[in-house]
């Protein structure tokens, strides 16, 4: 009797490991399914180029803190248009935007900014909690603002992102050499004639576009996924002022459609598998500049310092 249990409960086990595996992986009909995201996986494509090129400048000017506290804010501006019945993209776009502005004017040294993203963070949060709380719609809606969600994007909202993704990108291009110089010497920027304030609060309003867009397929808690780990993992290996904003767009978007190829049939949300393959790619790049380095410096001549 007992050995008859001890089977009954082992078969049982592993059928529920399988059912498991099934939430996270199941390709029964990944065919069919594959049709039916085209436009998130155009909308991938492009916050893929968002993010990558955004995270360049995360990176440089020490700002993965605020692209938290922007995504938060961004959330509560998603959550307020998803309770009034309104563009859920605008909403964000209008949050992302009021934050990143707040941050730009108030935040301009670090001990600032940092002050006032740990203001607005929490604010943010709450705002966005208290919308979704009166919200009276389906479940997964809501939760798709925090966590991601690939089967959300329409063709108006895909005329949204791609909009605001080409204006994000023209003025990354406009501003790219001077916001360079700045982000690497502001100093001596500032000297040269660089408006480096101006920039500053430019580039605050180009993230807070940036987090916008990653917050609608992502989710508002893993955009760093998005717009800091690819350009952290890109700067472990080079230092290349062309490879690296190459390397991050090119990891952004491999993290970007993989984890929405990954996730399709699946009942995870996409934000897991973005963030997981965007952190492997990332502890792969660490291990490659740490043996590179190392190399490098057994390869030193004796006495060459």
């Amino acid at each position: 009797m007992n050995g008859r249990g001890t089977l009954a409960g082992a078969t049982a086990a592993r059928g529920d490991e399988r059912d498991l595996w099934q939430e996270v992986f199941d390709f029964g009909d990944y065919g069919e399914l594959l049709g039916l995201v085209q436009g998130s996986l155009v909308a991938g494509v492009l916050l893929g180029l968002v993010g990558g090129l955004a995270g360049v400048f995360v990176i440089m000017r020490d700002l993965p803190f605020a692209v938290h506290g922007i995504s938060e804010l961004s959330f509560a501006g998603a959550a307020a248009a998803l309770l009034l019945g309104v563009n859920v993209v605008a909403g964000s776009i209008v949050g992302s935007l009021l934050a990143a502005a707040a941050i730009g004017v108030l935040g301009v040294r670090a001990r600032d900014r940092n002050s006032v993203i740990g203001i607005i963070l929490p604010f943010g949060l709450g705002l966005g909690v208290l919308f979704l709380s009166l919200h009276e719609g389906r479940a997964a809606n809501k939760f798709g603002l925090l966590t991601g969600q690939i089967i959300a994007v329409d063709t108006p909202q895909l005329a949204w992102l791609a909009g605001t993704s080409a204006v994000v990108l023209l003025a990354l291009a406009v501003v790219w050499r001077p916001l360079t110089f700045a982000s690497v010497d502001p100093e001596v920027a500032e000297a040269r004639g660089v408006p480096v304030r101006a920039l500053s609060l430019g580039f605050m309003l180009v993230l807070g576009l940036a987090v916008a867009l990653c917050v609608q397929i992502v989710g508002a808690l893993l955009v760093l996924s998005l717009l800091v780990t690819p350009a952290a993992a890109a700067a472990r290996i080079t230092a290349s002022a062309v490879l690296l904003p190459l390397l991050s767009v090119v990891f952004a978007l491999v993290a970007m459609e993989g984890g929405m190829l990954l996730s399709l049939g699946s009942s995870v949300p996409v934000s897991p598998y973005v963030t997981t393959i965007s952190f492997l790619i990332y502890l792969t790049c660490r291990l490659y500049g740490s043996k590179r380095a190392g190399r490098l410096a057994g390869a030193r001549p004796v006495g060459a310092d």
